[in-house]
């Protein structure tokens, strides 16, 4: 049996001038790439309703990404029914084909 070690690092990003602390393990790229698209949701926000509080941007940011999210995992699911649905015929297809040649 393997020990894993996980090491947590602190991770400061800003957002709207504010300072946020953020304690993680993930690798430095899924960092980047992860405060990358909070960024881009949070400018997409703020540029089309100027007028929103920023407390406010970020919830309308945080209800965009948890829309494209759902939609993500709802394609996901129907991605894997087809894909275990192909499977079980060609399974199916092999297992005809092997009984009538034996």
């Amino acid at each position: 049996m393997k020990a894993v070690l996980i090491v947590e690092r602190l991770v400061k990003f800003e957002v709207f001038g504010q300072e946020f602390p953020l304690y993680t393990d993930a690798a430095e790229e899924d960092v980047q790439e992860i405060l990358d698209l909070v960024k881009e949701q949070l400018d997409h926000s703020s540029k089309s309703s100027s007028t929103l509080a920023p407390n406010k941007t970020a919830i309308l940011a945080s209800i965009n990404m948890a829309g494209k999210y759902v939609k993500l995992k709802r394609d996901f699911e129907e991605y894997k029914k087809k894909i275990e649905e192909q499977a079980n015929s060609l399974s199916k297809r092999i297992g005809d084909t092997l009984d009538s040649t034996s």
